[in-house]
């Protein structure tokens, strides 16, 4: 097969990354900025502003990795940029970039799935994990878990009903007074304090592997009014313990549901994905179980667990090695099913 050196651009949310992957020699270079400053006066993301920093950013951090890569513009065999799912606005800002790029230097182009490049991350470390495993996809938008055969041969086997793991995170992080990013912030508080307020464990009493975290949310909130009516105002030590005891409630649940999927699929290989897979307390819990049943699981190095252009690059190089590519048109989608993607022969 004829190697390939792909452009990745990802532009989904909040920041922006760059990133170039040669399908021989691996990654080249990657360079990633963060908007946390950006929001952080509003609280949260803001995606006009959002969209309007990438268009300032995208450029220069083109200019930056090519220039660490040591490349020129026709080294490159292919573009990747993220087509969804994501902030319709922050896409059309990637999409744009690097359809146009892709067109003036005469090569391919691919829109590629976020989520999907998310649970391909784990590809870039020195030990890969093999097909088939079972992803367990954790981010602010998405918890899901997913059987893996083969690069779009996906099946959806739970996800959440509700709130997402991740944007369960940043809303106590909220209800403890915690600045934006909240999930970040609520780990870190979490690791000064005691997990002594019986939260529960949403759905682990049910058959089935959905998710469900707007209950344990809930639950938060009236433990947090319960507190301030007891003292006037939260002190930082039972802020902590608030924060320890959800960040367990979760990682008890997902690791019980991820145990769940492994033995239902038969399968002891699992991949951790996604944003929320940078939790500390996630991957020890998560190891010390696998480990107990003959199972391993895999993840990325922290800085490509959050967004960012390295696995952009990496997806669309396999999926531009097979033959993918756009047409000129360029077609970005907010909301966007794994399960639709096609699968690589």
């Amino acid at each position: 097969m004829t190697p390939m050196r792909v452009l990745g651009i990802e532009t989904s949310c909040d920041e922006t990354g760059v990133a170039i992957f040669d399908s021989e020699r691996g990654l080249l270079a990657d360079s990633l900025f963060s908007q946390i400053a950006l929001h952080r006066e509003y609280g949260g993301v803001v995606p006009e502003l959002a969209s309007r920093d990438h268009v300032r950013k995208c450029l220069p951090l083109l200019r930056e990795v090519f220039a660490s890569a040591g490349l020129q513009p026709g080294d490159i065999d292919g573009v990747a940029f993220t087509a969804g799912p994501g902030l319709i606005g922050a896409l059309m800002v990637g999409a744009c970039i690097g359809r146009s790029v892709a067109y003036a230097w005469g090569v391919p182009a691919l829109g590629v799935h976020h989520m999907e490049a998310h649970l391909l991350a784990p590809m870039l470390e020195a030990e890969p994990p093999a097909l088939p495993f079972v992803a367990l996809l954790v981010s602010g938008g998405h918890t899901q878990l997913v059987r893996v055969d083969g690069i779009g041969r996906y099946t959806l086997l739970g996800e959440s009903l509700d709130d997402a793991a991740g944007e369960a995170f940043d809303k106590c992080a909220k209800m403890l007074g915690l600045p934006y990013p909240g999930g970040p912030e609520l780990s870190a508080l979490a690791e000064s304090g005691h997990a002594r307020f019986d939260l529960p464990r949403p759905m682990v009493n049910r058959p089935g592997l959905d998710f469900s975290f707007s209950g344990l949310k809930t639950a938060v909130l009236t433990v947090v009014r319960e507190q301030s009516a007891t003292s006037g105002q939260l002190d930082l030590a039972t802020r902590a313990d608030i924060a320890a005891s959800f960040q367990l409630a979760v990682v008890e649940t997902l690791t019980i549901k991820s145990l769940r999927a492994l033995q239902q699929t038969g399968l002891k290989t699992l991949v951790l994905a996604g944003g929320v897979s940078a939790n500390r307390l996630l991957r020890e819990r998560l190891e010390r179980e696998l480990v107990a049943i003959g199972a391993r699981v895999f993840y990325a190095r922290p800085k490509f667990c959050t967004d960012n252009g390295a696995m952009i690059a990496y997806a669309g190089c396999q999926r531009l090695l097979a033959g993918q590519h756009d047409a000129l048109a360029i077609h970005v989608r907010a909301r966007w099913p794994l399960t639709d993607l096609p699968a690589l022969g």
